[in-house]
């Protein structure tokens, strides 16, 4: 099956490609990587008579290290940002994650920006955007506005962008003091969607008590989602009284709307993401005292 046909357009600036998305309204679509929409369109399970594509916008493409976080264009391939010497130091937890994503040939076309806007529940770098308490930028031609990651995902491939905002960046937070990160997931062949999955980022004072815990998940709800009730039920506590099996369990209370589907039911996500959050959280931990 191929897509049905569109009109293409490739913008140089992002004034350019805000301008065409006010001129095309909900009759266009941005194309960055291309690795979620392309394969969409040729399977008709949606379509647009307009695609501005943005992967040849210089501006779009950068890795900026500025005072207390990490800028990232929404155009970096996700390969770029796997392998920056940079962000590796600064934000260890996008590191981690990016070889979770698809294959490499996927990392080389995919972007950090089209992973976050395409919102799937089971992407890592949304999960990441999450757990760090990320903020996306979100450009216009009434000009530019921060969104908190936390509250960017709305539903299944839902987000709070306008229909004439496009993602331009994302900025992370720079990780300092005592912290650890992980990343663990499930999936039935490396490169396939997540069923289960998790990222935490924890932070220890000097006395090895909690005082920051941000816990990620994935494939476990209709969006991204932080497992806020284990986050708040161990911050405070010395790291040593906080058991792998009890923030697994605490990660899964609350949950309403595991899906269930092809890949499993929603206890069997349920328990293999507890697991999850157990070793990501016994890996992150660990990585402390290392």
């Amino acid at each position: 099956m191929k897509a049905a046909n569109f009109a293409y357009h490739r913008p140089e600036t992002v004034a350019d490609a805000v301008a065409l998305l006010g001129e095309y309204g909900d009759d266009a679509k941005i194309l960055a990587g291309g690795q979620s929409l392309v394969p969409m369109l040729a399977m008709r399970l949606t379509f647009f008579e307009n695609l501005i594509d943005i992967s040849r916008v210089a501006e779009l493409q950068s890795i900026d290290l500025e005072d207390d976080h990490v800028r990232i264009g929404a155009a970096t391939p996700q390969a770029f940002v796997g392998m920056d010497d940079e962000v590796a130091e600064s934000v260890p937890l996008l590191s981690m994650a990016t070889p979770h994503i698809g294959h490499f040939q996927i990392r080389t076309r995919g972007t950090l920006g089209g992973s976050i806007a395409h919102a799937d529940p089971a992407a890592e770098y949304a999960a990441v955007a999450v757990t760090l308490d990320a903020v996306i930028e979100a450009t216009s031609s009434r000009g530019c506005r921060q969104i908190a990651a936390t509250d960017f995902f709305t539903g299944l491939w839902e987000t709070a962008l306008e229909p004439d905002e496009i993602l331009t960046a994302v900025r992370f937070p720079i990780s300092s003091g005592r912290s650890g990160f992980a990343v663990q997931e499930f999936a039935r062949r490396h490169g396939d969607f997540a069923i289960a999955g998790a990222t935490v980022a924890v932070d220890l004072d000097d006395n090895d008590h909690v005082i920051r815990c941000g816990i990620g998940l994935l494939g476990l709800g209709s969006t991204p989602r932080r497992a806020a009730a284990a986050e708040n039920a161990i911050t405070g506590r010395p790291v040593t009284d906080v058991t792998p099996d009890e923030i697994g369990r605490l990660a899964m209370s609350g949950l309403e709307d595991v899906p269930t589907d092809l890949q499993g039911s929603a206890s069997y996500r349920t328990r293999v993401g507890a697991a999850m959050v157990a070793r990501a959280w016994t890996e992150a931990t660990e990585a402390i005292h290392a």
